[in-house]
């Protein structure tokens, strides 16, 4: 049997492998798509996507966070989620079918009632991979999630692309949602061993609900948090506008996603597996943290660093207005994963409440804002967006603290140093590289040097995590 610190190492490579393969993809054919879509054709997406993610996340009702916390787990358990999943998709698609006119009157906009019956397809789909994909979170399968996760980016991927060039516009995005959902919740099948009866029982879900509505509710808020710009943008601004900004949104994405998702896998079954060891969990939290903020920072100070050139080279000037949002997009992006943690380690206590009210306050905050500001533009909405989501980590903080005892000034040790040595890299590596003239030497050249520096500074710094990773991704080879 592995030791639970050998499954949260396989589980973080894994999660890694597999985030990292699916941005690389997402990265190629993310640029394919920029140049072959207008910024209109990502405009009228980017209006539907909170009502997709919505439904999709009341399909889910927040089971699968509940399964991975149970101690114990019976094929009822898993039976019992799966009927009420495809029963309140179905009922859910109905809704939303019927409610296409109304949002497409909210957006002005009626070629969005086809599209949204099309796209909304996707969670009727996914309803089907709901147990299955419990299953392989709870018992930390992360290798068989990222073969699933991998297989489906690249079969989407060149359906979206091939659509795109026979000119389908924004329908080859909407497809290839559709087809990676498709694909996902196929292979989650072919992994899972767990197998559905007649034997119809909502019991279960009963018992679950106390916990998993308030993880219900929280992702809700989660997505419309996420999402706010996408959806006042729509309403205010042109498509054009809500393109631009959805493209730099989709990016900052593709960046903290890679490390959000990579300790998302493991941290959630991790923490509750160690809820009888206070001392042992809040050691393996701080270590997260370490390794977060030691991936997090130079990769999302990074992008920001070389957003203006990337946009160019890589999806023509088209998409010029995106850099400076993405710049700014990309500066919060860097604490996200880390407030991720924090938010994992309240659920895993049982305190899925204040992770509730925690998400509410924000999304309340956020509307307000966003609706306060829209009349000065794009840009300030965008900075006010980020400044509250950074000063919003304490907030999480402030729990974790009670909780478990994770003080201020550790955290502070804990990231600040990462923080600091990251931002002072892409500030020296701006300045070295500043007279290049050349679009693609200069975002070739940004890149190499300041992974090179920050390499040097964690290196000549002795940062154990950089030891660590550096081992054990050379006993991988090696095995």
């Amino acid at each position: 049997m592995e030791s639970l610190k050998e499954k949260t190492a396989k589980g973080l490579f894994w999660g890694g492998l597999n985030n990292g393969v699916q941005q690389f993809l997402g990265l190629v054919f993310g640029i394919i798509l920029g140049r072959l879509l207008s910024p209109s054709d990502y405009g009228m997406m980017a209006m539907i996507a909170v009502f997709s993610l919505i439904a999709a996340t009341l399909q889910d009702s927040g089971f699968k966070v509940a399964i991975a916390n149970m101690k114990h787990v019976t094929d009822n358990d898993y039976n019992s989620v799966f009927w009420f999943n495809i029963i309140v998709s179905a009922l859910m698609y109905v809704i939303l079918f019927f409610a296409s006119s109304f949002i497409a009157d909210y957006y002005h906009t009626p070629e969005l009632v086809p599209l949204c019956r099309y796209a909304f397809l996707g969670f009727v789909i996914a309803s089907m991979g709901i147990s299955p994909s419990a299953y392989l979170f709870r018992n930390l399968m992360v290798k068989q999630q990222a073969k699933c996760g991998m297989t489906a980016i690249v079969i989407s991927s060149i359906a979206g692309v091939l659509l795109a060039w026979f000119g389908f516009s924004y329908w080859a995005l909407a497809t290839q949602g559709l087809v990676f959902v498709a694909v996902n919740t196929t292979m989650l099948w072919h992994y899972c061993k767990w197998r559905p009866s007649l034997k119809i029982d909502f019991t279960p879900v009963k018992h679950m609900f106390k916990f998993s509505c308030k993880i219900l509710t929280t992702t809700i808020f989660t997505h419309i948090n996420n999402n706010v710009l996408n959806i006042l943008l729509g309403r205010y601004f042109t498509p054009r506008q809500v393109g631009d900004y959805n493209q730099a949104y989709q990016w900052n994405s593709k960046g903290y996603s890679l490390i959000q998702g990579m300790v998302y896998q493991v941290a959630q079954p991790v923490f509750a597996n160690l809820n009888d060891e206070g001392v042992r969990q809040l050691r393996i939290l701080r270590k997260m943290m370490r390794f977060t903020a030691f991936i997090s920072f130079p990769l999302m100070f990074g992008l920001a660093l070389v957003s203006h050139e990337f946009i160019i080279v890589a999806i023509t000037e088209k998409w010029i207005n995106s850099a400076v949002l993405l710049q700014l997009l990309c500066v919060s992006g860097a604490f996200v994963p880390l407030s991720t943690l924090l938010s994992n380690l309240i659920i895993s206590k049982g305190n899925s409440n204040i992770y509730m009210w925690c998400t509410l306050a924000l999304g309340l905050v956020q509307v307000i804002l966003m609706i306060s500001l829209y009349p000065y533009g794009i840009r300030t909405m965008v900075i006010a967006y980020v400044i509250l989501n950074i000063l919003w980590l304490p907030v999480w903080h402030f729990f974790v603290r009670r909780l478990v005892g994770y003080g201020f000034l550790a955290i502070l040790k804990d990231i600040l140093p990462f923080c600091i040595v990251a931002a002072c890299v892409m500030g020296i590596t701006y300045f070295i590289t500043s007279a290049i003239p050349n679009m693609k030497v200069l975002l070739i050249s940004r890149i190499i040097l300041a992974a090179l520096l920050y390499y040097a500074v964690m290196k000549i710094a002795h940062v154990s995590i950089l030891k660590e990773c550096t081992e054990f991704i050379k006993s991988k080879i090696k095995h």
